[in-house]
C-alpha cells in the first residue's frame, strides 16, 4: 500500500485528483464575490514596506485581490458568491508589517493569517492557527511582503435527515509553506467572529476585511458536493496457492467463500499464498473520470470495473483511471498474495467528479509498516553532516547548521555556497539513518532553496562577465570550519591564494540569517554571487527582493555596491569584495 491510499484509509486525506468542481478565480474583476466593499481591489503586483505597517503598494492591473485598510474607513468581510460543504482551499497570501486577516471556511471557521514573523513557538492566534483553539505544529510563516502557499483541505458538519449533528467539522489537513500544521482536527463549533454560531451542511468561502491588509492570488477551490459511488451484493471466493496472473476463476474451487458487507482482506484466514476474488455491484452517482488506487502489498491486484479491465497492479504502484457512466456497473477485484514480507492488507481509494478521494475498502484493514521518522532537534545550535538533495543536484560536502531560534540553514564545503535556509523544525535523518539509509538528511520545516550551488566567491573580469561554473584556476581549498563560544561554525577555504572565513548567525529577532565573508588581501576583480532568480528587484530602504520569496539587506557601509543583472535569461545579484563584506538574508 502506497503512502496516498494509507492515508486514505486511516481518515488522514490528502488533497485528492483535481476533479471538475474545481473553479480558480480568475480576478480579472470581482464578479466571484457577494458586495465588495471599498477595500477590497485588484492589483497587477504588490509588494511590503518592512518599517510601515499594515501596507501594501500595489501596482494597478488584475490578477492579485488586496484588501487595503484604510485609517479613516472600516474595511469589510469579503464572501463568495458559491456556498461549499467539503472542499479543498488552495491559494498564495502575502501579509503586510502587522497585518492580521483569516480565512473563513462556511463563514465559520476561521484560519488566522498574522504577521508572526520571528515568532519562535506558535501561538493558536498565530499564522496558520485555528483561531483561538489549535495553534500549529510549527511556525513557518514568512516575512511581509513575501508571497506564502497555503492549501487546506475542509470537512463540513454532518447532520441526520432530523437535522442533528452527527460529525463534527474538520480541518483534514492544512499546509502551509510545504508544511503540515494541521492534521485530523475536529471543530465541535464555530470559531469566534462565525457568521453564525448555528453550523450547516454549507456556507460561504469568507475572506477578513476588517483587520489588516493582506492580498491573495491563485486561489483554487475544489468542491465535494457529489454523492459517493457504493458498493453492493458483494460476494468473495478464496483460493490457495500463488497465483503471479489472473487464473480462469472456472476452473478453480475454492477454500472459502460467502458474502461480505465491506470490501476487506480480513475475510482470509491465511497469511500468505492466496487469491482473493471479489465480485459485486458498484452503484455510480455521477458521470466521468473515476480514479482508483488499488493497494495490494506483498502480490498483486488485479480490478476490473464494468467489463473494462484496469491493468494488474503490482504491490502498490499507480493510480488507475476510467470513465463510468451513472448506474449500476459490475465490480470485479482480485488480490494475489505471495510475498511472505507483508501482511494481507487490501485496499482500494477512490476518487470521481465532485467526490473527495476516499477508502471504498475496509479502513480497519492491516496496514503495512509505517517508519516513524528519525528527526533532529536543535535546543542548542547544532550540526550535522550528511547529503542533501536540493533541486536537481545532491550536495555530498553538506553541513546543517541548527539553531534553536528554528531558523536553520544548509553549507556547502566544497563551494563556499549557502544552498537553503528554512525555518521550523530541524532535520529528518530518516533516509540516512533508517536501516542501511543512503547518507542524506532532509530539512523539516520550510524551505527556501537558492538554486543549484555553485561557487560563492569568483574573479571576473567584469561585473557583465558570465559567471563561471567550476573552480578552475581559484585555488579553491576547504580548509573546515571554527566553532565559537556558542558553537556557530565559522566556515574556511583557500581561494586565489586568499584566505576566506565565512560566518553565518541566526538574528536573535529570529527573521533571518546574519552572513559575515572576509577575504585576506582579495585579488582583483573578486565578486560574491548573493542570489540568482528569475526577479530580482531593489525596494525603497536598500531592500532587494528576490522572486518574491526572500529579501537580501546588504551592508554597504564599506562602499561596494550591489549590481543586480541578467545573464542567460536569469537575474543575479552581485557584490564586489573589499576584504570584508555583510549582508543579511531575511525570509
Amino acid at each position: 500500500m502506497n503512502k496516498l491510499t494509507f492515508v486514505a484509509l486511516t481518515g488522514l486525506l490528502l488533497f485528492s485528483v483535481q476533479l471538475q468542481a474545481q473553479v480558480t478565480l480568475p480576478l480579472t474583476d470581482l464578479s466571484f464575490f457577494k458586495s465588495p466593499s471599498h477595500n477590497w481591489q485588484l492589483a497587477a503586483d504588490a509588494w511590503a514596506d518592512l518599517n510601515q505597517a499594515n501596507l501594501l503598494n500595489v501596482k494597478a492591473g488584475t490578477g492579485i485581490l488586496v484588501n487595503q485598510i484604510n485609517k479613516d474607513k472600516h474595511g469589510e468581510d469579503l464572501y463568495t458568491n458559491i456556498e461549499h460543504g467539503d472542499m479543498d482551499l488552495e491559494l498564495d497570501y502575502m501579509m503586510a508589517k502587522g497585518s492580521n486577516s483569516g480565512i473563513y471556511l462556511q463563514g465559520r471557521y476561521e484560519v488566522q493569517l498574522l504577521d508572526s514573523w520571528g515568532v519562535a513557538n506558535a501561538r493558536a492566534v498565530d499564522n496558520g492557527g485555528i483561531y483561538d483553539r489549535n495553534a500549529p505544529r510549527q511556525n513557518v510563516s514568512r516575512a511581509p511582503g513575501l508571497w506564502q502557499h497555503m492549501k487546506i483541505s475542509f470537512q463540513a458538519p454532518r447532520f441526520d435527515a432530523s437535522g442533528h449533528k452527527t460529525e463534527n467539522a474538520r480541518m483534514l489537513r492544512v499546509e502551509l509553506n510545504g508544511v503540515v500544521i494541521h492534521d485530523g482536527i475536529a471543530l465541535a463549533a464555530p470559531t469566534g467572529g462565525a457568521i453564525s454560531d448555528e453550523e450547516a451542511v454549507s456556507g460561504p468561502l469568507r475572506f477578513q476585511g476588517d483587520h489588516g491588509t493582506v492580498a491573495f492570488r491563485n486561489i483554487i477551490i475544489t468542491k465535494y458536493d457529489k454523492s459517493r459511488p457504493e458498493l453492493s451484493a458483494l460476494q468473495f471466493k478464496v483460493y490457495e496457492g500463488k497465483y503471479e496472473a489472473e487464473p480462469d476463476y472456472t476452473k478453480l474451487t475454492p477454500q472459502a467463500q460467502g458474502a461480505s458487507p465491506i470490501l476487506s482482506s480480513n475475510v482470509v484466514q491465511l497469511n500468505n499464498e492466496f487469491l482473493l476474488h471479489y465480485t459485486g455491484t458498484l452503484q455510480i452517482k455521477e458521470v466521468g473520470d473515476y480514479y482508483f488506487e488499488l493497494g495490494a502489498p506483498g502480490g498483486r491486484g488485479f480490478l476490473t470495473i464494468n467489463k473494462q479491465k484496469l491493468l494488474p497492479q503490482k504491490g502498490t504502484d499507480g493510480q488507475l483511471k476510467i470513465n463510468l457512466p451513472a448506474g449500476a456497473v459490475p465490480f470485479d477485484l482480485a488480490y494475489s498474495k505471495y510475498e511472505d514480507w507483508a501482511r494481507p492488507s487490501l485496499a482500494l481509494s477512490v476518487a470521481g467528479p465532485g467526490i473527495r478521494e476516499y477508502a471504498i475498502s475496509d479502513a480497519n484493514t492491516g496496514s503495512p509498516d509505517v517508519v516513524d521518522p528519525i528527526l533532529v532537534n536543535a535546543p542548542a545550535n547544532t550540526l550535522l553532516h550528511s547529503f542533501m538533495d536540493i533541486p536537481g543536484q545532491r550536495v555530498v560536502h553538506a553541513v546543517s547548521v541548527g539553531s534553536p531560534l528554528k531558523l536553520h540553514y544548509t553549507y556547502d564545503m566544497e563551494k563556499g555556497s549557502v544552498v537553503q535556509v528554512w525555518r521550523g523544525g530541524f532535520l529528518d535523518a530518516t533516509p540516512m539513518w533508517h536501516e542501511r539509509g543512503d547518507g542524506s538528511s532532509r530539512p523539516a520545516g520550510s524551505v527556501v532553496h537558492f538554486g543549484k550551488s555553485t561557487y560563492f566567491l569568483q574573479k571576473l573580469s567584469s561585473a557583465q562577465a558570465e559567471w563561471p561554473k567550476d573552480s578552475t584556476g581559484t585555488g579553491y581549498r576547504p580548509k573546515g570550519y571554527k566553532l565559537d563560544k556558542d558553537d556557530r561554525p565559522a566556515f574556511r577555504y583557500q581561494l586565489y591564494g586568499s584566505a576566506v572565513q565565512d560566518a553565518l548567525t541566526v538574528l536573535d529577532n529570529g527573521q533571518g540569517i546574519k552572513r559575515e565573508v572576509t577575504v585576506q588581501a582579495p585579488v582583483a576583480g573578486l565578486y560574491a554571487l548573493l542570489a540568482t532568480g528569475k526577479n530580482i528587484e531593489l525596494l525603497p530602504g536598500g531592500l532587494y527582493i528576490i522572486d518574491k520569496t526572500y529579501y537580501i539587506q546588504v551592508n554597504e557601509a564599506a562602499g561596494a555596491q550591489a549590481v543586480i543583472r541578467t545573464s542567460n535569461g536569469a537575474k543575479e545579484l552581485l557584490l564586489p569584495v573589499k576584504e570584508k563584506i555583510s549582508y543579511t538574508i531575511l525570509f
